[in-house]
């Protein structure tokens, strides 16, 4: 074959091929459209109420713009955006679209729906036994209740009324034995979705998020439909919790951090979240809130042998030692003082920010019950006590919770009432005379108001002025230097 005919030759094959595209072209332009026809089209102009979508034919489609709306009220689509409908009608200038065959196509249309597995539109008129009576195109179809959602249907009445799509899962004696499903759609729609969330989400990410389900070990929260997170009861709050029903309740709406996503791929991803993280760490503020020497009020959240924890702030506690829980008396178990979940008054001994640890003290918020004594009770004051404990030595005797005071077994002897005193046993009360205090040494010297001496115990006092004898031991020591010498 010379040169010139084989240049000849491929331009027609070169002016085959296009003329093959061409009538290929020509045939998609020109190919029908009937009732029923699925159509994937092209958003090509969003007005104010409808749609307008290229079929692919020579005529456009116009879709309703309410029809698309998603469960939110919001419009998800763009011109360019790519949607699949249904015709539902046409004419020469356009194809009338819609999500579902509905009441604008004829009841024929039924049975080509189940067999095509084209969503119809049904309105649910009454809840019956097993399900809902659903009306179709004016027949009566049947949705099992099981069917009706992909959640459990508590309470069915709340369905009736609504108007949804359905896909006819049976159509049997000529459209007298209808069964249709709504569940298959809504996992289907749940399904695009999950799918387009998964593509977005990545962790770190903060996102509102609705609690479905309250379990003893933390929160299940409703991302986007069909993918939910868990919030671990330690990640609830900052404060301790002790049942996620303390802060959330079914329905709350939360604003919640991504911890991890585990197979992102699959059809039930593993996400992790957290609520307090969205917060921030309450100890980042710490150091301007509080400081040593504050006085404040708090909640006990846990005991331990050596104290009590308790919360001061969300998600700060700190400890108060066992040692710092009463000026009154020893405490040997902190239970002995407060309970889990008790208000308590507290001062801030120490915050130390790196180890996040505070020391905390009940018995500096109480007061101590020395301040002032020397004051409260002056020398030659006579009130009443109750005897702690007897000693060889003499008798312990309290005059108000925190403030004891010693009667030396000298003191006794030189009281007409000496054997009452001897006799009395711990519990009892008696009348008792104020003879020395002694306020930064924290002792008290006690006597009997009749107690017999060299004068009475206005020259006693004197006497004690004169020698600067100070202290409890002095006076037992005076006592057995005057026993020695009899």
């Amino acid at each position: 074959m010379t040169d010139e005919f084989k240049d000849m030759d491929d331009q027609g094959a070169q002016e085959m091929s296009f003329e093959e595209l061409f009538e290929s072209y020509d045939a998609d332009i020109n190919k029908e459209l009937k009732q029923g026809d699925m159509v994937e089209g092209t958003i090509i102009s969003i007005g104010r109420t409808s749609v307008y979508v290229d079929t692919g034919t020579k005529s456009d489609g116009v879709v309703d713009k309410a029809e698309l709306v998603d469960e939110n009220g919001e419009f998800p689509f763009a011109v360019n955006d790519k949607i699949k409908l249904y015709v539902v009608s046409m004419s020469e200038s356009e194809v009338i679209l819609s999500k579902a065959i509905s009441g604008a196509g004829m009841a024929t249309m039924i049975e080509d729906a189940y067999r095509s597995r084209t969503p119809v539109e049904g309105k649910v008129t009454e809840s019956i036994k097993g399900g809902f009576s659903v009306d179709i195109l004016g027949k009566r179809a049947f949705c099992p209740v099981s069917q009706m959602d992909v959640r459990y249907v508590e309470t069915p009445e709340d369905y009736v009324g609504g108007t949804h799509h359905f896909l006819i899962t049976r159509f049997e004696e000529k459209g007298r034995n209808i069964v249709i499903s709504r569940r298959e759609l809504l996992a289907e729609q749940i399904k695009e979705q999950r799918e387009a969330f998964m593509k977005t989400v990545a962790e770190g990410d903060v996102l509102q998020g609705r609690v479905t389900k309250l379990m003893s070990y933390g929160a299940f929260v409703e991302l986007t439909p069909g993918v939910e997170g868990m919030v671990h009861i330690s990640e609830l709050s900052w404060s301790r919790v002790e049942k996620p029903a303390e802060v959330v309740r079914v329905d709350d709406i939360l604003a919640v951090k991504v911890l991890k996503i585990e197979k992102p791929e699959s059809d039930n991803p593993k996400i992790s979240l957290s609520v307090k993280q969205t917060a921030g760490d309450p100890w980042d503020n710490m150091g301007s809130t509080f400081k040593a020497g504050d006085q404040v009020t708090g909640k006990v959240v846990r005991l331990a042998n050596f104290g009590a924890f308790v919360e001061i702030a969300p998600g700060v506690d700190g400890l108060v030692h066992i040692s710092e829980m009463s000026h009154v008396k020893r405490v040997l178990r902190p239970e002995d003082e407060v309970s889990e979940g008790e208000m308590v008054q507290v001062v801030i001994k120490a915050i130390d920010m790196d180890s996040k640890r505070i020391s905390l003290s009940m018995k500096d918020a109480a007061g101590d019950p020395w301040t002032g004594v020397t004051a409260k009770y002056a020398p030659g004051t006579v009130l009443e006590g109750t005897l702690e404990k007897k000693e060889g030595f003499g008798l312990f005797i309290r005059l108000e919770p925190g403030i004891t005071g010693l009667m030396p077994m000298s003191n006794i002897r030189q009281s007409e009432s000496g054997a009452k005193y001897e006799a009395m046993k711990p519990g009892d009360t008696a009348e008792i005379l104020v003879q020395e205090v002694d306020e930064e040494k924290r002792r008290i010297t006690l006597a009997a108001p009749d107690q017999k001496d060299s004068g009475n115990w206005k020259q006693f006092a004197s006497k004690q002025q004169s020698k600067s004898l100070g202290t409890m031991e002095s006076v037992f020591l005076e006592a057995m230097a005057k026993k020695n010498k009899k």
